[in-house]
């Protein structure tokens, strides 16, 4: 008996097809819906420590403007004290003589104008032979007064032109505080250079270290023209506080 060979059912063929398609369609959708959730919950949670990082920021922020306003409200309240105290004809400490008040009243003018707006609020020069020590106090107590100082030995950038950055410096600065000792009145190329451009600013300001006014006469006759402060006379702390009060703003310029 010959075998009957079973005819090819395509409907049924098909079914199975469209069965199969359906069942990986929906294995699919499930992957994809699995992955789906867990994008949207790895989102949500970078989305919650973004938003804990900017809001930690913001208090931050927040904290630290606030503690600027206070900080800058405490030392414009000292400065006014300082100017008061300095001008004073009463009080026990220091006072400005009558050429360092009319030095104080021309920087500050001179300060005030808007395009004395600058990166710093001094720029000191100095010999480093005779004058880094008494320099560097000098920065120390002006800092403390919340003056910002551009200071070779911290502003410097090593691998950097030198000469560029102390004419950027030099631009950047409000007023110029020269420290003038024997070592700088020798006329070295750096202490000549930043007099040069020093000389141009109204806001001038001489510190004399070891030296009279008859020895800066000698070394230019534009400096004795003007007024300057003596450590002979008064501490470098004294010094600073005069230098400060002349050049920050008073409280109710803030």
């Amino acid at each position: 008996m010959g075998v009957v060979a079973r005819g090819f059912d395509q409907a049924k063929f098909q079914r199975d097809v469209r069965a199969a398609a359906r069942k990986v369609q929906s294995e699919v959708d499930r992957v994809n819906r699995e992955n789906q959730r867990r994008v949207d919950a790895y989102n949500r949670q970078v989305a919650q420590r973004n938003q804990k990082v900017v809001n930690d920021y913001n208090r931050e922020v927040a904290r630290v403007n606030d503690h600027n306003r206070r900080v800058s409200s405490r030392n414009a309240q000292t400065i006014r004290q300082l100017n008061q105290a300095l001008r004073s004809s009463s009080t026990s400490g220091p006072r400005y003589t009558a050429d360092e008040l009319a030095l104080a009243d021309r920087l500050r003018e001179a300060v005030a104008a808007p395009s004395a707006e600058r990166e710093w609020d001094s720029f000191l020069s100095y010999a480093r032979i005779d004058g880094a020590v008494v320099g560097a106090e000098l920065r120390e107590y002006l800092e403390a007064l919340s003056v910002s100082v551009w200071f070779d030995e911290v502003a410097i950038v090593p691998g950097r032109s030198q000469a560029l950055q102390m004419d950027k410096g030099l631009r950047a600065a409000r007023c110029g505080i020269v420290l003038l000792t024997p070592a700088y009145l020798a006329g070295r190329f750096w202490t000549e250079r930043e007099l040069g451009a020093l000389l141009s600013k109204s806001t001038l300001i001489p510190v004399l270290h070891g030296v009279t006014w008859d020895d800066v006469k000698e070394y230019s006759g534009i400096l004795p023209d003007l007024a300057g402060f003596e450590t002979e006379r008064d501490s470098t702390q004294s010094i600073a506080q005069k230098i400060a009060a002349a050049i920050l703003p008073v409280e109710d310029e803030v």
